[in-house]
């Protein structure tokens, strides 16, 4: 095998397919990157257990071939390759990496053994790729970290004709987020949760991209688009459904200035430690926020309204306020609210795309 590619293409290719692979493995040729040069271009592959990318980019073939080579070694390779053309070629039993007057020799890894990388799922419809990235970000903030209850680190992902419901929770917050898609056939009705983690890196890479094809079966997701194909697994489980907690009947309705509040809640939050909370008291005078306990306090006055209640305080841990609060685009927040302890739904205005609850704690005292 033989080829010849801008070194910057190379690495942008290579980097796009690394990310799949595992950190560790007991099985090291899945740490392997299978590249496959044709007369169309440079194919390049990688995949793990649960996941698999593959991208297509322009290259010049000299001689047609596969080989399989440590990705994370060759993408080292690439990130210090003089900017220029760059030629790889096989050499025995290693790939020689050739561009400018640096030269590089990687071992070749038994193709073999290299699993065969998964078919793409059934295609269901489009998605644009910066309205599925933003959707994303705003939810998966809100999945959990324990791996001990698998589903909670997933992101619901529901398909209900022309709308896709994204959704994550760790039992102290959920958000929920619609956007548009567009299915190829007239009735598309599915629910799955994708582990967050993968799913955001997706959607990450699909930003720019322009329309996503949307791939999914029992046991995975897929999308491709471009020259770019990736899948991963979808998690076993359902994620507590979240109408019944989003219906919160008779509540009060506080509004404030969304930038504002972000920027109070980093400043008085700096003397709350651990899971000291920051309390928000809004009343006929505004937005009072206090934090802290004995001697290290710090407050703060914002103008906001209230309607449906004289006064009302709630607390919550800053972290999960402010991962709330940066992933609501609009100008103004619009807190509903039930009471000090119980749950609080944070949106970006009065017919919402995007939903965050947060469960409030204890005020302070």
């Amino acid at each position: 095998m033989e080829f010849r590619i801008d070194s910057a293409v190379l690495t942008d290719a290579v980097a796009w397919a690394a990310r799949v692979l595992p950190t560790r493995s007991p099985m090291p040729v899945l740490g392997g990157l299978l590249l496959e040069a044709t007369g169309d271009g440079l194919r390049v592959s990688g995949l793990d257990h649960e996941a698999s990318a593959r991208i297509e980019v322009e290259a010049e073939t000299v001689v047609a071939g596969r080989v399989l080579v440590l990705g994370r070694r060759l993408l080292d390779i690439c990130k210090v390759l003089p900017r220029g053309r760059a030629g790889l070629a096989v050499e025995g039993a290693r790939l020689s990496v050739v561009s400018g007057d640096a030269r590089f020799g990687l071992s070749l890894l038994p193709l073999e053994d290299h699993p065969a990388p998964p078919p793409l799922p059934e295609v269901l419809g489009l998605v644009d790729g910066d309205a599925f990235a933003a959707a994303v970000g705003q939810v998966a903030v809100a999945a959990g970290r324990d791996d001990s209850l698998p589903v909670l680190t997933g992101v619901r992902l529901s398909l209900d004709g022309t709308v896709m419901t994204l959704a994550a929770t760790d039992r102290y917050r959920y958000a929920v987020r619609t956007l548009e898609w567009k299915p190829g056939a007239e009735a598309v009705d599915a629910d799955v949760v994708v582990p967050a983690r993968r799913l955001t890196e997706i959607a990450r890479s699909l930003a720019g991209a322009g329309p996503a094809r949307l791939a999914l079966d029992s046991g995975s997701l897929g999308f491709e688009s471009g020259g770019t194909r990736t899948t991963t697994r979808l998690l076993d489980g359902r994620l507590p459904r979240h109408d019944k907690l989003f219906a919160l009947g008779e509540h009060a309705l506080a509004v404030t200035g969304r930038a504002p509040l972000v920027e109070a809640v980093k400043r008085v939050a700096v003397v709350a430690e651990g899971d000291s909370p920051v309390q928000l008291a809004f009343s006929a005078e505004g937005l009072h926020l206090r934090a802290g306990y004995e001697d290290d306090v710090a407050s703060q006055r914002l103008p906001a309204s209230l309607t449906g209640a004289d006064s009302v305080a709630v607390a919550f841990n800053p972290g999960y306020l402010l991962d709330a609060l940066t992933t609501l685009e609009s100008p103004e927040v619009h807190f509903h609210l039930l009471g000090p302890g119980q749950r609080a739904l944070l949106t970006d205005g009065p017919d919402p795309v995007h939903r965050h609850l947060l469960m409030s704690v204890k005020p302070l005292v």
